[in-house]
């Protein structure tokens, strides 16, 4: 899927001349990154690992006639935010899109609280002083955009992924709240809430997912609703998902993702 020239006009109008994108080093945070830079908006990506960013930067700089910074950074490391922070402190930063995060799967009685305890930090944690730096930058400038990735799992409870969906229903109910709050300031925020998408996620999380989409059909979607929605549902799985389970109780709901997400997790033991 493609930005017409219009999209691409109206993103840089509204939310240019510079984007952060976390997590953009792979999955839907690098689709969205090669979005935002291909809409002639300048570009800082962040990930963890340096090498890799540098190869992405190198990437971008050769297809698009923008300027592309990076910051390597471990999200779960408290001094990430600050140095995320110091390395966009020169710049007319417009949109911010808070895509760097991780999932755990499996039974909670048996998980790392280490591993969960880091989850919260990327997720939540992190995502929110990024996201309260931003916002204020953003009301100074009385413009700007802010993404927050959220998941189909956000609506209910989800067993055998109790955690993540628990920081990602965080993530929507706040992205709900202060849409509202920050629309008198001139920020557009947007929660996005995609189903299962083939990126990296799976593999870390030690899930298996059949019939996920491809990310390419998510980044469009999401950038499109920007200044249009509060909630985004990108991909049509995404919205089969969300719909196919709005009618049912909450219990239902639940029940539901427990024999879904046991399949997925099987093979854990």
């Amino acid at each position: 899927m493609k930005l017409s020239d219009k999209e691409k006009q109206r993103l840089k109008t509204a939310y240019g001349p510079w984007a952060l994108v976390t997590g953009s080093s792979s999955g839907i945070g690098l689709e969205l990154a090669h979005l935002i830079a291909g809409s002639g908006i300048n570009i800082v990506i962040h990930g963890r690992r340096e090498d890799k960013l540098q190869a992405i930067a190198k990437a971008m700089r050769a297809s698009y006639v923008v300027e592309v910074k990076f910051v390597a950074a471990d999200l779960s490391e408290a001094s990430a935010v600050d140095k995320i922070i110091a390395a966009t402190a020169s710049l007319p930063i417009g949109l911010f899109v808070a895509s760097a995060g991780f999932g755990t799967a499996g039974a909670f009685l048996k998980s790392s609280i280490h591993a969960e305890l880091n989850l919260v930090q990327v997720n939540c944690l992190a995502l929110l002083t990024l996201t309260h730096h931003f916002s204020q930058l953003f009301s100074a400038q009385k413009r700007g955009g802010i993404i927050l990735m959220s998941s189909i799992v956000a609506f209910q409870g989800t067993p055998y992924s109790a955690n993540y969906s628990a920081s990602k229903a965080y993530v929507q109910t706040l992205a709900e709240a202060i849409s509202v709050e920050l629309k008198p300031h001139g920020i557009d925020v947007l929660a996005a809430a995609p189903g299962p998408v083939h990126s990296g996620f799976a593999h870390r999380a030690n899930m298996k997912m059949d019939g996920a989409m491809n990310t390419a059909r998510i980044g469009v979607p999401i950038l499109k609703a920007m200044g249009r929605k509060s909630t985004v549902l990108p991909g049509r799985l995404s919205k089969i998902l969300f719909y196919s389970l709005s009618t049912l109780p909450r219990w239902g709901k639940i029940r539901i993702m427990e024999k879904v997400m046991r399949g997925m997790t099987a093979h854990q033991g």
